[in-house]
């Protein structure tokens, strides 16, 4: 009888063993093992953070410097300007007579010496609030627009306000510069008297490779009343060579003026309250709400759409797919006309 017992006890935990080994095996998920004291724990991939680029051109200095804005003529005897081949950004905008004026943005590089200096006009004021406190460098002003400078959101470092930093540059004989085309600027002189000027900041641009699309173009010809600027491409320079009224715009320095990309922005011209002492009216250049733009880049013309919403704000360049229009690095020209034909308001 004690021994049957025994048998009948080691058969049932001979089965219950069994059974647990057939359980164990049949489909319950083994729990995972913990790491033991010691062991490496993974490191996770860092993930590649981009490197800041200027707003203004794409590069990578002067991300923190301050921005100073120039006004430069762009008549005949302003040739050859001095200076605007190390702007960031040439703006072109139409003043009295159907004639252009430029105003050049400096932030992240500065040359030897700008000009030749000229007056400010109402249309510089409405690009200028979107870099937020800018130090402007001009020479005169109509008296109807002085206290429109003394509200603005900007520096005042003109020659008018007593800022230093301005002489009279003949540039040698063969240059033949004479008064109101002879007034320079020594932007690092400038920019010291302008210790509050706003750094850089995003102003709507983009920049990076070309998008897709856009169509071979080897010239544009923009033109106003009495002028004509035509930017054509050079493969070897990979940026656009500029010439004024037909004739090749050489740079005092050397070269020829041009940049990496230029914006065509159609915008509505209309006739300000402000004339000359000729009784010619200056023209208002809207660049706030929305309208058309011809991106020249890489050989290529891209049409797209502009977008400012107030003055405070930045431009948007928009491709025709809905895009962010993307600029090459380097110097941009953004072009102002008339969104139609050539007009004197």
């Amino acid at each position: 009888m004690h021994r049957v017992s025994r048998r009948r006890f080691t058969f049932t935990l001979a089965g219950l063993v069994f059974g647990a080994s057939a359980c164990s095996s049949g489909g319950e998920k083994p729990k995972e093992s913990t790491p033991q004291a010691g062991s490496p724990t993974p490191t996770p991939t860092p993930t590649a953070t981009p490197a800041p680029t200027h707003p203004f051109t794409g590069g990578s200095k002067g991300l923190r410097n301050k921005v100073l804005a120039v006004k430069i003529d762009n008549t005949g005897p302003a040739h050859p300007q001095e200076g605007l081949r190390s702007a960031d950004i040439v703006y072109v905008e139409q003043v009295e007579g159907g004639e252009t004026r430029i105003m050049a943005i400096f932030c992240s590089r500065l040359p030897e010496r700008i000009g030749p200096v000229r007056s400010a006009r109402i249309s510089d004021l409405h690009l200028l609030d979107q870099f937020r406190r800018p130090a402007l460098a001009f020479s005169g002003v109509q008296t109807k627009m002085k206290p429109l400078i003394r509200e603005a959101d900007l520096i005042d470092v003109s020659q008018d306000n007593g800022a230093g930093g301005y002489y009279r540059y003949s540039g040698g004989r063969a240059s033949g510069r004479y008064a109101p085309y002879n007034l320079f600027g020594d932007p690092r002189s400038l920019l010291r008297q302008a210790r509050k000027a706003g750094r850089a900041r995003d102003i709507g641009f983009r920049f990076g490779p070309a998008p897709e699309g856009g169509r071979p173009i080897r010239q544009f010809t923009a033109r106003w009343p009495a002028e004509s600027l035509t930017f054509k491409w050079s493969a070897r320079q990979k940026r656009w060579l500029s010439y004024h009224n037909g004739t090749v715009n050489t740079a005092a320095e050397g070269g020829i003026l041009g940049g990496r990309t230029i914006v065509v922005q159609y915008v509505r011209t209309t006739r300000s309250r402000f004339h000359d002492f000729l009784g010619s009216y200056t023209p208002l250049l809207h660049t706030t709400g929305k309208g058309k733009a011809l991106v020249l880049r890489d050989g290529k013309a891209y049409d797209c759409t502009w977008s400012r919403p107030s003055r405070r704000q930045g431009t948007v360049f928009t491709t025709e797919g809905g895009e962010r229009m993307t600029f090459a690095p380097g110097q941009v020209w953004v072009v102002l006309v008339n969104q139609g034909k050539p007009i004197v308001p």
